[in-house]
């Protein structure tokens, strides 16, 4: 280098440490200055340009206009260019003029020149390839300019030495090459217009990060928009960003989707490949070990082909933030030993303060961008994941989807897709944690030797022991995790029954179970704190043991060996680098662990067999007809024998078809067979046309009716009309309050059985298809509604008139009007043909007619239309899918929708079509993705209301509440032993800065055992005080879920029955489930976290100030920036974070319902538009997680801005006072400060965390403190013992409403039934049947007037008195999970023979007793493992035990069948013939010999006497019976 510089007039070494270090005022040489100083930037961006040009040419986002922006640029560039040649040629005319140049002045010019040169090109290249602001050159004029700094100074310092200017020539030129540099580097911090033809111009809220500036994207400072805004009003869906394009679900899914089925396809091929290799001989497998493993698609290597290149750009992030991380404690020696050197210059102390700041700036900001990457890449996990997970679940077999229930199917999409969501941020720790592990060893051998061993293994036994009580904690956690999911199934079954249980008076019973699960919970949970208690002792106390253990050795091992500050305070901060990847790996392991279970599970789904689309041949078939089978023989799974065999069925176009046969002869799976659901083992089944299905289970959407209706079809408001009025829903449509645009909640729980089955037949019927396949749509309507619906829709004269209609049917009635007939038995076809060409037969089709048309009826056939069958057998339970209502909840999301099977809760009275139905929900019109608005409970009765997203801050009296749960004094306990805990830890490191000054007096130290005492005994102490406040947290926690959980649980069993008609069981569900959860394991840590980190930061700045008081200063505008960017980051990403929870659940509940419904949408063939309707859900739940990332992101560059700005003033002040300083102060403060923006960091964090967390106590307390219903026993007033002794009903003025504002439902009834009457109740549809004997049990309590039995004012005694000596045989047969036992007598308080004789008398004897449990036969959630027939009969027995005065019987719809009907009616005659009976009554041949017939209309009393004499009335009576044909 010399030699360039050394000849002619510049005559300068390259380096001269005299001028450049050890000098008070520093300096370079001129030499330096002209070559490697000018030349670095250059340098620079040489190497950077091949790399930056491959990205250009493939990140094209179309060229933008030239600008006057970018004119200006470009002048500059050239003037940067001309003046550089200037300076060449300068050189040039003084060779001419025989002064001899440096070689380095015609080096550097011709470099710089042609390095600007360069840079004016790529101005406009960029500009062409779109390009709104340039790192590359931003990065390159910022170094050219502080290059330039350097001569700037030393210019102008030599020319006042000097007192004139030497070069007159090259000093001008320099100033205006710095002035031009520094005008460049002010000019590429402003960003160009977007791209002509970009997304801005059509997109309404693009995302911003796109064409934000460089320094913008670099400090994240495009996202303060938001955070301002979100500080100002509440987030809504509407402000959030829509995605990059490369972040949308379609993109993401399908590369994923591409990468797997490359997987597959590589496995056929191998597969395709192994297969000829089969018979080599015995000998060479011998040899060669058994055949290979069978070779299964890797879901795994799909994973790593389609996001492994965002894992490596982070990788290098990561390894860059790591190797950065270890200079700042080498930077701390070097500022200790400054301090101990009074010679030193101090440009040097103020030198090691800026790079400690600069390095940890650098820290921070590369640090941050790795998280944005790593946490958006797991998002990208996540969301691709849930699409492929999604589009395998429409195409799996029925055996598959048999085999796992709808809940386990979901829990792949919600828990698994999440666990590697949550893996992500780990996963470069694997590389990571054992890079840094060994650094941090390397520095600290050199700085104390082989004495870092005993730390070190400490820290390494820790690992295991850390392991074992992870370990057992999980196990803890499984057996709670089974505690909990009983409880909440338990819980789930009391909503969905709660009704009966109010109408039983069985609460009690039932409180009493659920509080002893949460007994054993809580028991459990107390035990797991404890143990966690333990981990946090290590935690805080590790660093602080290995610290003392390593100076023990250290200075025990060699009397030589002298701890000085620089020893000591140094190794403080390596050990703290050190503590936390050993921290990280158990949990870096277990994360792993669940990831490659969840991995395991997903593969496996995603490999399972798909259905065969080619198993109905859709393109061709013989003329005339348009189904045909030919010798078919199917099966629902290759394991088991086939349902269907040797069909032969040929349907001409444009027929009627009707399919008949007992129970479980395969009538359901032959119309499966037919739309290519089943497995078809032999034959051909051809079927032409499009094609429209109604299932047996009406599958009904979470839309408006009216998009069920439409179910993706244009709205043809002429069609549409008719279909309505021919599926008669136009009287539903006047009850319903939104009419069609009435949102139907999830499975159409706001809909009756018979309203669900029209709305799907409708369905069919609009999509205007020309085969209709429909699964006995007629069971579940009313008689006269199945009458009116054949005759509008599917029969000669209706609507699908010369359609070719499939219809399995159970009404004998219809059949005459039928083509033809096909009997199935035993899976095969029995008999075929006519319906007068099968009478004549005489054959089982005749027989089976004969038993169920009875001779008195002959004449009416069709009006004694009625189900043959009642419950599915076994048959056709394989058929539904078998959904389960066990949802794993885990860890990350305890269930919000606990996935039933049951008819969520039918929402109002217990009554046939529609009866009283409470009213739904009004429609809210969002937009494509569910909102969370607030909906005013109208009048007019918005059955629901919606849940509202709280908004704002939490109240301080949330946390008074929760503070007063936990108790106060534990609460006041935990906050003073923390301050003694904080007391304790900064007396121990100012006793360290003590003991490494006795260095300083003479180089030996003294008294070292009474040192290390101390030192150890003030750890141990904060180690101690710290568990006893984790324990008492903990016993303060699960004392606070106890109390919480009980309130909930009492308020919620006692609300009245018009709470749990508005209110959907998932929103009780979910408070009894996530909120209580919150309540249960995530507050207590969180609080604790929250409190170590406070009390952390606080005692960091105390002994900044203490050791240098100047640092008071600093600390108020440090606090206020705190302040503020915590206030701007708290109300926005609380928002944020509801806004995305919110947005979650639609996208499980949408998936639920899609595999339920997964057939209907196969055969109505719109499996790519739920495809996109599911990727429409996820992608507006992430519009919602990228924000939230990068609010973490933006709070973090600005709290470490703060903590960095800590460590920088630290050092500062200490540089400014070192002559007042001893070196062990300096390293106590400088090594405190180097901690704190972790804990500001993690302070912040949690204080959101709680926040959002703590809402959860807001949540369970707002339904602690709903209205209650009358108390259940008033001790002034029970009843006589034995009331009511005769049964006398009277209702008197009596007029009751079902809440509040609504309309009454009776109005001013008065009637008196004696004791012992039968009294049927007959109306139609709303005319107030149901609401009656609700007011009998005071369900409803009255608007007006009374009701007295035997005299005794019912609204006097308490609800459980009355309850309890009524009886009632409810609509829909109830039972719970349990014993059958406990469904009868949940209080065990009737005998073994009572029981058995009860079940006697109910028909249940022999099914019962063939059980090989008996009574303990465990039935299943909803008596799912019990026909309905048996159900109802089980109802009968519970009447049958209590044996009270009085019997109301609200008698079941079509829902039964007549063999069922008739046991009850007979039995009812002969037990119960002293007691009242009332029967609302939907079938009037079962009431036309009762003593007196009430008919109500419109909630008065129309006309009251004996059937014989309203039919001789003639009125509303008589024409009810003519239309039943009893009259």
């Amino acid at each position: 280098m010399d030699a360039l510089c050394g000849s002619g007039e510049l005559g300068s070494k390259f380096w001269d440490s005299n001028l450049s270090v050890h000098t008070e005022n520093p300096d370079l040489t001129p030499c330096f200055q002209n070559s490697l100083l000018a030349w670095v930037p250059c340098i620079y961006l040489w190497v950077a340009l091949p790399c930056y040009l491959l990205y250009l040419r493939h990140h094209c986002r179309g060229y933008i206009i030239l600008s006057h922006l970018s004119k200006l640029k470009t002048v500059l560039g050239v003037l940067l260019w001309c003046v550089s040649w200037a300076d060449l040629f300068y050189s040039f005319h003084g060779l001419v003029h025989g002064r001899a140049p440096a070689p380095v002045f015609f080096v550097t010019p011709l470099v710089v020149g042609v390095t600007m040169l360069l840079a004016t090109l790529l101005i406009q290249y960029e500009r062409l390839q779109g390009v709104q602001s340039s790192g590359v050159l931003i990065i390159f004029w910022f170094l050219c300019v502080v290059c330039a700094i350097v001569p700037f100074r030393s210019k102008i310092l030599l020319a006042k030495a000097e007192g004139e200017i030497s070069d007159p020539f090259r000093f001008t030129t320099f100033y205006i090459h710095f002035a031009l540099v520094l005008s460049a580097l002010i000019l590429a911090c402003f960003r160009e217009k977007p791209p002509f033809f970009s997304a801005k111009n059509v997109d309404p809220n693009p995302y911003p990060e796109t064409s934000a500036g460089f320094l913008s994207r670099l400090f994240f400072w495009w996202f303060t928009k938001m955070a301002i805004y979100g500080y100002r009003h509440p987030l809504e869906e509407k402000d959030l960003w829509s995605l990059k394009e490369e972040d949308r679900s379609q993109m993401v899914v399908q590369q994923l989707l591409e990468a797997w089925r490359k997987q597959e396809k590589q496995t056929a091929r191998h597969k395709a490949s192994a297969a000829p290799g089969k018979n080599s001989s015995g000998e060479d497998e011998v040899l060669l070990g058994a055949q290979p493993r069978p070779r299964k698609p890797s879901f795994l290597k799909a994973l790593l082909a389609t996001f492994g290149s965002s894992f490596l750009l982070s990788a290098c992030f990561k390894l860059i933030q790591d190797l950065l991380s270890f200079i700042n404690p080498q930077l701390l020696s070097i500022l200790i030993r400054f301090i101990s050197n009074p010679m030193a210059p101090s440009w040097w102390g103020f030198l090691v303060a800026g790079l400690m700041f600069l390095c940890s700036m650098m820290q921070s900001l590369i640090l941050q961008h790795y998280y944005h990457y790593i946490f958006v890449t797991g998002l990208k996990f996540r969301t691709g994941i849930m699409g492929v997970i999604y589009r395998k679940a429409l195409v799996i077999t029925n055996s598959v989807k048999r085999a796992s229930t709808v809940g386990e199917i979901v829990n792949l999409m919600s828990v698994d897709a999440q666990r590697f969501m949550d893996l992500a941020p780990f996963l470069n720790l694997l590389w990571s944690a054992p890079l840094q592990i060994i650094l941090a060893i390397y520095f600290l051998w050199q700085n104390l030797g082989p004495s870092v061993l005993a730390g070190v293994a400490f820290m390494v036994l820790l690992i295991p022991l850390n392991g074992a009580v992870a370990v057992k904690m999980r196990a803890f956690q499984v057996k709670q995790m089974k505690l909990k999911d009983s409880r909440i199934k338990l819980m789930s079954e009391i909503l969905n029954g709660i009704k009966v249980l109010k109408l039983y008076a069985w609460e009690p019973s039932f409180l009493k179970q659920v509080e002893g699960i949460r007994q054993g919970e809580l028991q459990l949970l107390r035990t797991a704190a404890y143990l966690h208690t333990t981990t946090t002792f290590t935690w805080m106390c590790s660093p602080f043991l290995v610290t003392l253990i390593t100076l023990w050795v250290y200075v025990y091992v060699d009397p030589n060996n002298v701890l000085d500050a620089e020893k000591a305070f140094v190794s403080v901060s390596l050990f703290n680098i050190l503590r936390l990847p050993l921290n990280m790996l158990p949990q870096l392991i277990s994360n792993l662990t669940q990831a490659s279970v969840s991995l395991k599970r997903i593969q496996q789904f995603l490999s399972q067999e798909e259905l065969d689309s080619q198993s109905v041949e859709r393109k061709t078939i013989s003329p005339g007809y348009a189904i045909t089978i030919h010798s078919g023989t199917f099966t629902w799974a290759q394991d088991l024998p086939p349902t269907l065999h040797s069909l032969d069925i040929q349907v001409p176009k444009g027929a009627l078809v009707a399919v008949v046969g007992p129970v479980g002869c395969g009538k359901s799976s032959l119309v499966s067979a037919l739309l290519g659901e089943m497995e078809k083992l032999e034959g051909k089944v051809h079927m032409k046309g499009s094609v429209a299905y109604v299932p047996q289970q009406a599958w009904i959407q979470n839309c408006t009716l009216q998009e069920n209706v439409l179910f993706g079809q244009a709205l043809n408001p002429k069609r549409y009309q008719q279909t309505l009025e021919a599926c008669a829903l136009l009287a539903d449509l006047e009850m319903l309050p939104g009419g069609d645009q009435t949102e139907i909640g999830e499975k159409g729980i706001n809909l009756s059985g018979g309203q669900r089955q029209r709305v799907s037949l409708a369905r069919a019927v609009y999509s205007d298809a020309d085969i209709f396949l429909l699964d006995d749509p007629l069971s579940a309507v009313d008689s006269h509604v199945a009458k009116h619906i054949f005759d509008h829709v599917i029969g000669p004269e209706g609507v699908l008139a010369g359609k070719t209609r499939v219809l399995v049917t159970h009404g004998i009635s219809f059949l005459p009007q039928t083509d033809f007939i096909i009997v199935l038995a035993d899976g095969q076809v029995s008999e075929m043909g006519p319906y007068p060409a099968l009478l004549q037969r005489n054959g089982s089709f005749a027989n089976f007619l004969c038993n169920y048309a009875p001779d008195e009826d002959q004449g009416h056939l069709e009006d004694s239309w009625t189900a043959l069958e009642g419950a599915e057998d076994k048959e056709a339970l394989l058929i539904e899918d078998t959904l389960s209502n066990h949802t794993d909840l885990t860890d990350n999301d305890p269930v919000t929708y606990v996935v039933q099977k049951q008819f969520m809760r039918q929402l109002s009275a217990l009554s046939s079509d529609g009866e009283g139905q409470g009213r739904p929900v009004p429609r809210r019109h969002l937009g494509p993705s569910e909102k969370v608005q607030v909906t005013e409970a109208k009048a007019d009765g918005a059955l629901t209301q919606e849940e509202k997203a709280a908004i704002g801050t939490v109240e301080l009296s949330v946390f008074w509440d929760y503070a007063k749960a936990v108790g106060l004094c534990t609460t006041l306990a935990i906050c003073l032993l923390y301050v003694g805990q904080s007391a304790a830890a900064i007396g121990a490191n100012v006793w360290l800065s003590a003991w490494t000054n006795d260095a300083m007096a003479d180089s030996r130290q003294n008294n070292t055992s009474l040192r290390l005492g101390v030192y150890a005994a003030l750890g141990i102490l904060q180690g101690l005080l710290v568990m006893l406040a984790a324990m008492a947290m903990a016993a303060g926690g699960i004392q606070a879920a106890r109390v919480l959980h009980q309130a909930l649980l009492h308020n919620k069993i006692r609300s009245p029955q018009s709470f749990f008609d508005t209110t959907p069981s998932g929103r009780i569900l979910n408070r009894f489930s996530k909120d209580i959860y919150v309540i249960d394991e995530v507050l207590a840590p969180v609080i604790l976290m929250l409190l170590n980190s406070f009390f952390n930061a606080i005692s960091t700045l105390v002994v900044i100030v203490a050791s240098t008081p100047l640092f008071t200063v600093v600390i108020l505008p440090l606090a206020v920036l705190y302040t503020l960017v915590q206030r701007f980051y708290a109300a926005t990403s609380r928002q944020l974070k509801r806004l995305e929870s919110v947005s979650r659940s639609p996208i499980y509940s949408h998936f639920s319902e899609t595999v339920t419904g997964a057939s209907v949408i196969r055969a109505y063939n719109r499996s790519r538009d739920f495809e996109i309707i599911s990727d429409t859900k996820v992608d507006a739940n992430q519009r919602s997680c990228y924000p939230y990332i990068i609010s973490n992101r933006w709070l973090s560059i600005g709290v470490e801005f703060v903590g960095n700005c800590v460590v920088l003033f630290a050092a500062l002040f200490a540089v400014i006072g070192r002559s007042s300083l001893n070196p062990g102060l300096v390293g106590l403060s400088v090594s405190y400060s180097l901690q704190v923006t972790f804990a500001l960091n993690w302070m912040i964090r949690m204080m959101s965390d709680l926040e959002s967390n703590i809402v959860a106590v807001e949540r369970v307390k707002e339904y602690s403190k709903t209205e209650t219903e009358a108390p259940w026993v008033v001790e002034g007033s029970r009843p006589p013992e034995g009331w009511p002794p005769l049964g006398e009903v009277e209702f008197r003025n009596y007029s009751a409403r079902y809440r509040p504002g609504l309309d009454l439902v009776l109005r001013d009834l008065s009637l008196h039934v004696h004791g012992g009457e039968k009294v049927g109740i007959v109306g139609r549809t709303g005319a107030g049947k149901s609401s009656m004997t609700l007011c009998l049990f005071r369900i409803l309590e009255a608007a007006k007037g009374e009701i007295r039995i035997d005299g005794l004012n019912v609204a006097d005694i308490g609800l459980h008195d009355l309850r309890s000596q009524l009886t009632i045989i409810p609509q829909d047969p109830i039972l719970f999970s349990g014993t059958l036992r406990m469904n009868l007598d949940p209080f065990g308080s009737y005998s073994e023979e009572d029981i058995w004789r009860a079940l006697e008398l109910s028909h249940l004897h022999t099914f019962v007793s063939s059980q090989p449990a008996g009574l303990e036969f465990q039935c299943s959630e909803g008596g799912e493992n019990l026909s309905v027939g048996q159900r109802q009969l089980v109802c009968l027995a519970r009447a049958l035990l209590r044996k009270s005065r009085i019997l109301v019987l609200d008698e079941a719809t079509a829902a039964i069948d007549l063999e069922t009907d008739n046991l009850i009616q007979a039995t009812i005659r002969t037990q119960f013939d002293t007691c009242t009976v009332l029967t609302i009554a939907h079938r009037l041949n079962t009431i036309m010999d009762y003593t007196r017939v009430l008919v109500l209309d419109k909630g008065v009393v129309a006309e009251f006497d004996s059937p014989a004499n309203l039919i001789a009335a003639r009125g509303i009576f008589y024409g009810m019976a003519r239309d039943a044909g009893l009259a």
